[in-house]
Formats: C-alpha cells, sequence, structure tokens
C-alpha cells in the first residue's frame, strides 16, 4: 500500500487536501482534510442578533447570498414573522441568481476544463473538449462570462449589490422593486435564456427539463451532441462517469424556494425511497476534526466550536455532521431526488448517484429553475409591501434552514439578554466533506472516493479530480 496526498486543488473555493490509501491501482481509503480554519462562529458570540446579517455572508465571496438567507430565516423564527408576498418573491429570485450562476461557473470554469487534459487526447470527444474547455484558452469562457455578467445585473436589481447584500432581512427585502425594475429583470431573465438555450443545452428550457429517464437523456444526447451539455454526456458515457465516484449514503434536501404553502422543492430524505426529515436528529461529531471532544455528538443549538490545533486522531477543521448518526450526502442530485424528478430517480434506481448523477442533476436544477424565476418575476407586485418589521426577543432559539447551491445549509441561533449567546453554521460542504465520526464512518467524498482508480505514477489522478469536483466543494463555507 502508498499513500498519496493529492492537493491543494486548483479550481476550488478555499483550502483542500485529499489524503488516498492506494493498493493495486484503487484507492482503498481516504481522508478529507479542510485545512483552514475560519472562527466566524466564535466571531458571533456576544453580538446583537442582526448583527449576524453583516458577517455571515463574508464567509463566502460566491455564495454569500444563501449564508444571508439562512440567517435571516433564523432571526424572522425568533421574531415570529414572515415576509409578505413581494418579499417571499424577490428573495426566492435573490437566492435563484445565485444558485443558478453557481451552477453554470462551476460547470464551464471549475469541472470541465478536467476534460482537456492530455490523457484524454486519444477519445474521440478529446478534441472538442479541449477546443472547448482548455482553462483560459477554450472558447466556452468566451461564450459564459458575458451571459454570467449578464444574469449578475439582476442582482443590482433586486439586492442593490453583490455579493454581501444586506437587502434580504427577518421580514423580508428592503429594496422594492418598482415596474420599471420589474421590466429590466425579466429583460435579464430572457437574454440569459438564450444564452443557455443556444449554448449549454442546445434545447429548449423545457424541453430538457422534461427528459424522465437515462434512456430519453441518451436519446436527448445524440440529438444534441454539439451543445456543451451534449458533450459532458458524450464524455461522461464514453468514461464510464455513471458508476465512478458512488457515495452509497442517503440524499437529504432542507427544502428550497418558500411558496405561499411549503416550499416549492420540499424537504426529506431519499434512500431507497421518501421520507421526511426531521432536523432535530441532526448532531455534529468532532472526533476527528481539531476541536475539543464533547461527551457525545451534540445537536448544533448546543454545540460549540473550541479549536485544539494538536488533537491527537485529528486530520480536518471540518466537523463530522450526522443525522440520526447516517452520513448523507447533499446538494442538487438530493434536492431534484427528494423532489421526485423522474430522470434523477431513474438515474439513481438503475446507475446509481455517481459524477455524471451529479453534474445532471446541477444542469437539470438550472433548466427548471429559469423558468420558474420568470414566473416569480412576472407575479411581482410594485407598489406593494416588500417587508415587515418585527421586534427581537431578549431570549431565543431558532434555526434557518436553507438550500444553497451546493445542497443543504443551516444556521442556527441562540439569543440571550438580547445577545447573540451561540450560532453554529453547518454547511453543504461540511456535510458533503466531512471526516470520519467516532464510530469510523466516513463522510460521502471519504466514501465516494473507494475504489476510484489511480494510474501509475499519476500525482493528481483525473478520476480523483472527477470525483471531488462532481460535489463542486466551497471550503471557505465549510469551516467557521
Amino acid at each position: 500500500m502508498s499513500r498519496l496526498i493529492v492537493g491543494p486543488f486548483n479550481r476550488v473555493e478555499g483550502d483542500l487536501e485529499v489524503i488516498l490509501d492506494v493498493t493495486d491501482g484503487r484507492v482503498r481509503a481516504a481522508r478529507v482534510r479542510s485545512s483552514l480554519y475560519r472562527g466566524f462562529e466564535q466571531i458571533l458570540q456576544g453580538k446583537a442578533p442582526p448583527d449576524a446579517l453583516v458577517f455571515v455572508p463574508r464567509i463566502c465571496g460566491i455564495c454569500s447570498v444563501s449564508q444571508s438567507a439562512a440567517a435571516a430565516r433564523a432571526l424572522a423564527g425568533a421574531m415570529g414573522i414572515a415576509p409578505p408576498a413581494n418579499g417571499r418573491l424577490v428573495a426566492n429570485l435573490i437566492q435563484a441568481v445565485e444558485n443558478v450562476a453557481d451552477h453554470v461557473t462551476h460547470f464551464y470554469l471549475f469541472f470541465m476544463p478536467d476534460f482537456a487534459r492530455p490523457c484524454y487526447e486519444s477519445q474521440p470527444w478529446w478534441r472538442a473538449a479541449a477546443g472547448r474547455f482548455t482553462a483560459v484558452r477554450g472558447a466556452a469562457a468566451g461564450d459564459f462570462l458575458p451571459a454570467r455578467a449578464g444574469l449578475m445585473r439582476s442582482m443590482g436589481l433586486l439586492a442593490g449589490k453583490w455579493p454581501h447584500t444586506l437587502t434580504l432581512q427577518p421580514g423580508g427585502s428592503t429594496h422594492p422593486v418598482n415596474a420599471s425594475g420589474r421590466l429590466r429583470l425579466l429583460r435579464v431573465l430572457r437574454e440569459f435564456r438564450q444564452f443557455l438555450e443556444r449554448v449549454l443545452f442546445g434545447d429548449a428550457l423545457e424541453a430538457v427539463a422534461a427528459i424522465a429517464s437515462s434512456d430519453e437523456l441518451a436519446r436527448w444526447a445524440e440529438r444534441h451532441a454539439e451543445s456543451d451539455f451534449g458533450l459532458f454526456l458524450r464524455a461522461a458515457r464514453a468514461l464510464n462517469l455513471r458508476a465512478l465516484g458512488q457515495a452509497g449514503v442517503a440524499f437529504m434536501s432542507y427544502g428550497a424556494y418558500e411558496q405561499e404553502n411549503g416550499r416549492w422543492w420540499p424537504a426529506g430524505i431519499w434512500s431507497g425511497g421518501a421520507r421526511p426529515l426531521d432536523p432535530a436528529r441532526i448532531a455534529e461529531d468532532v472526533s476527528h476534526a481539531w476541536y475539543a471532544d464533547a461527551t457525545e455528538p451534540l445537536p448544533p443549538s448546543r454545540g460549540s466550536t473550541l479549536p485544539i490545533a494538536d488533537k491527537d486522531a485529528a486530520y480536518s477543521w471540518c466537523k463530522a455532521p450526522r443525522l440520526g448518526g447516517e452520513a448523507v450526502e447533499t446538494g442538487a442530485l438530493a434536492r431534484q431526488l427528494v423532489a421526485g424528478h423522474p430522470l434523477v430517480r431513474d438515474m439513481i434506481e438503475r446507475e446509481g448517484g455517481g459524477v455524471e448523477a451529479r453534474v445532471v442533476a446541477r444542469l437539470l436544477e438550472v433548466a427548471r429553475l429559469l423558468p420558474a424565476m420568470e414566473h416569480w418575476a412576472e407575479a411581482l407586485r410594485p407598489g406593494e409591501p416588500f417587508s415587515v418589521t418585527g421586534e427581537l426577543p431578549a431570549e431565543a432559539e431558532c434555526a434557518g434552514l436553507v438550500e444553497a447551491a451546493r445542497g443543504s445549509l443551516g444556521h442556527w441561533l441562540n439569543i440571550r439578554r438580547g445577545r447573540i449567546h451561540n450560532y453554529q453554521i453547518i454547511a453543504p460542504t461540511t456535510w458533503n466533506f466531512s471526516p470520519r465520526d467516532r464510530v469510523g464512518q466516513p463522510g460521502a467524498l471519504e466514501r465516494a472516493l473507494v475504489d476510484v482508480p489511480v494510474g501509475e505514477g499519476e500525482k493528481s489522478p483525473v478520476a480523483v479530480q472527477h470525483v471531488v469536483r462532481s460535489f463542486d466543494p466551497c471550503m471557505v463555507c465549510t469551516v467557521h
């Protein structure tokens, strides 16, 4: 057996190393190390509760809105208020813009450049992939970056600025959209739809969202082979990426996008079938993380973050969150499974949840979200309230659970004597990239890396890169 340390990774947000035990050209065990300590949870202690809305967006520069949304929801729970219809719609739009931008940025700039590597030069699709996705020089970036910049103009219309907006508040949005702004927003969404339909998919978004099975997806890929999604599917099938990187754990979603009654994509667990989610069963294990041990895994509402940099048996600053003792996977694949999309459920039931399924679910989500965003924009009613106000109690304990692009994000807020007594955050990558827990149970990525091939002489194995990037990690969100 040999040991291989892969990292630090490029094209990953934050600091990441993967320690691999390799035997006979296969990974036999993996340990995922998040090597940068942040400290946001300690920073927030003693602050006035509304200050969380200033601090938490700065956890991350690419998914700051999701952090804002979770904090606003926790504060709204403490205050016992809910946004009016306009505030709910604007919050959905702001979160959806960021999530769509993150999904497409991941595809074009973080994930697909690996398919332009010289190791794939013998593949029939390689020349097209190299021409489109070679880092810096590929033609795809020239198509994508202006389209992304155009989409982000909507953040100015909806949130005043991005990142680190203060528009999202417990009672809704402080940035009302007038009639002119609504029309400009619809134009921005229409222009981004044109990019998606012309370049990414080569087909109408509604047609992509209606694909209902793996067989239908294969036929669609043959008809749209020249699109960027079609090119990915050709490469994925040639490399059998459906079988690569399967974690074999349950999938979890907190549910996303508030409607008048419930959430558009519901909360739940999928493990061979749907079951309800009970957030009270969430607990954090720190046995293999550089933090002071508790006598048992603690629920986030009672959790602590006390760093010990030289702790024996620890190898990561990432905690190990568990749901009823189970490791889970979260992200677009989990959301679409729990929401019941037939294509994703068919892929999981027939092929399992590997690299291909994660990327397909992410782009399927884009195809589903853009039409919903157009509907939400059309439903805005300029002149009607966008927010309400409320009073913060001196004592409260609440949680804000949202879905960021990368999966389930939770903020747990404890207020005592009018100040933040405790604030605990579990980000999506904390779930997916967690270390082992006290019974030795690995997290989702550590499981997904087992049996991944490592070629002779490979110092940064391409298959490992595919698996890691298929989760779209955000390491700066992982540790606080």
